[in-house]
């Protein structure tokens, strides 16, 4: 008796990401029209107020955003193959301070993590001899300033708001790296960590096709972890859209309120949140007039200080240095967001 086997032809790898490529983009160009013939013309719902604003700011927004997640964070997956974080610690190694804080915030911006998964970076920074200062300059770019949030800024609302974020999301990282590194605060971080050895790490070299296919294993894993909060922040946005009155907003957060940057602070700390799911709340709060500088204030101070990110920290801190990390990065935030409401006026 013959047994018949037969095979899965699989096609060409090549072939299957150019195809990909053209998904996304045909999904992208579609996107728009497609929702706006959903929402009115099937739905005959009236999207200038309630709940048709609510829902049409939704079912327009979670596909988008999770389309620019899945295409940037490939393409930046990608690219952050050719560089290793052994080799960012071996270049921070050694640096002064002034000149480390603005490396490691730039290398901050184009790492993919979250403010608590920096923490076991911020180990291996200390551990490799980089100075205390600059490692504070990373632990506040990586959450606060990194790739996806800018081209979903760019993506949304323009270049002009993109480059201010970038811009002051790197004054507040330098800043708060030249000031840890002025004060000397080694002696509040845990005995524990200075003597943690990392061990010299193999740097392996990837063929094009094992680069492309870990940037998509990596871009599934991070879409994964990351858009639970997407979801959520643009049905937090999708409300404020909708339903939140803008006088009401106006009067706490409109330029008539001299403290509507530090409330806003105060009301982000507690908040926790990726740089990609604030995207969808800062566009509702920009479209109900709220100061840019206001806006960004917000959103550098749920990605850069959170409750999770302070628990953890207090496994490689002491009270101490961290009450002076959390003083120190949102005092830089309110200023940040003061300068870019003067001149954005």
């Amino acid at each position: 008796m013959t047994t018949l086997v037969v095979r899965r032809i699989q096609p060409p790898f090549w072939l299957v990401v150019a195809a990909g490529v053209a998904a996304w983009l045909v999904a992208w160009v579609l996107l728009a029209p497609a929702v706006d013939w959903l929402v009115s013309d099937v739905l005959g719902l009236d999207t200038t107020s309630g709940f048709g604003a609510a829902f049409a700011f939704f079912l327009f927004d979670l596909p988008k955003v999770l389309l620019l997640l899945v295409g940037v964070v490939t393409l930046v997956g990608f690219l952050r193959s050719f560089v290793s974080p052994e080799r960012v610690r071996r270049t921070l190694a050694g640096r002064n301070v002034v000149v480390g804080a603005a490396a490691a915030a730039a290398f901050g911006i184009i790492t993919p993590f979250c403010s608590c998964s920096a923490v076991p970076l911020f180990i291996g920074f200390v551990e490799a001899g980089v100075p205390l200062g600059v490692t504070f300059a990373f632990l506040v770019s990586a959450p606060m300033v990194n790739e996806v949030a800018l081209v979903l800024l760019w993506g949304l609302f323009g270049p002009g708001i993109a480059v201010a974020y970038l811009v002051a999301g790197l004054l507040v990282a330098i800043g708060a790296g030249l000031v840890v590194g002025r004060l000397h605060l080694e002696r509040f971080v845990e005995p524990y960590v200075y003597e943690v050895h990392a061990g010299a790490a193999v740097e392996i070299r990837l063929t094009m096709e094992q680069r492309v296919r870990d940037a998509w294993d990596s871009t599934r894993q991070i879409v994964r972890r990351v858009a639970p909060w997407v979801v959520i922040g643009i049905a937090l946005g999708s409300l404020i859209h909708g339903y939140m009155p803008t006088d009401l907003v106006e009067q706490v957060g409109g330029r008539s309120n001299p403290l509507a940057v530090p409330l806003v602070v105060m009301l982000g700390v507690p908040l926790y949140a990726n740089a990609a799911g604030t995207i969808p709340i800062v566009e509702a709060l920009l479209g109900k007039g709220l100061p840019l500088g206001t806006v960004l204030a917000f959103m550098m101070a749920v990605t850069a200080l959170s409750v999770p990110e302070l628990l953890i920290l207090r496994r490689v801190m002491r009270r101490e240095l961290i009450a002076t990390f959390v003083v120190i990065v949102a005092s830089g935030i309110v200023v940040v967001g003061y300068l870019f409401n003067l001149v954005s006026t």
